[in-house]
């Protein structure tokens, strides 16, 4: 089960990088590429995925163990392409399956259909991948370690993780 205290931050670190997504694609949008919307989206969104994964390396699923950081900072982004694309899954049911736009629909009608289906339904089953995807995948649990005397509780070998130069090498330990 997951820990109360890392689903909190993991939402923290999210409302953060979605305000970044907002305040960086207004920004571009209303100002240097205002003929370019889809860029500034783009800009944005991959700049809050970056920040996102620095808050959430370093506080989010700090306690984790992981991987490389090269290979973690390209799992972590594979997973939010992942996650954006199941994002996009809701709008495109609503807008080309439902046809829930003009002239359809009222413009109202097709607005507020946008909002449920991207805003609402489409954030809500995007974090879940994303949440699923960090805890499986990006930051995995880290093994366990063993007691001072150096014999695990279970008897079974421990994997530890070296510091240094060959950091990430994994040595069984009797």
């Amino acid at each position: 089960m997951a820990e109360p205290r890392e689903l909190l931050r993991f939402a923290v670190v999210g409302l953060a990088a979605y305000g970044v997504t907002l305040l960086g694609d207004y920004s571009l949008k209303l100002t240097v590429l205002s003929e370019k919307p889809v860029t500034a989206l783009f800009l944005a969104t991959v700049t809050s995925t970056a920040f996102a994964y620095l808050l959430s390396r370093r506080w989010s699923f700090a306690g984790r163990g992981g991987h490389r950081r090269l290979r973690e900072a390209a799992l972590f982004f594979v997973v939010n392409a992942g996650a954006v694309a199941v994002n996009l899954v809701p709008a495109l049911v609503s807008r080309y399956a439902l046809h829930l736009s003009v002239p359809h629909v009222s413009h109202l009608a097709q607005e507020v259909a946008d909002f449920v289906a991207g805003m609402v339904l489409g954030t809500l089953s995007g974090t879940a991948v994303r949440w699923y995807g960090y805890r499986r995948w990006v930051f995995p649990k880290a093994a366990p370690s063993a007691p001072p005397g150096g014999v695990p509780q279970n008897g079974e070998p421990v994997a530890e993780r070296l510091a240094g130069p060959r950091a990430g090498t994994v040595l069984e330990m009797p």
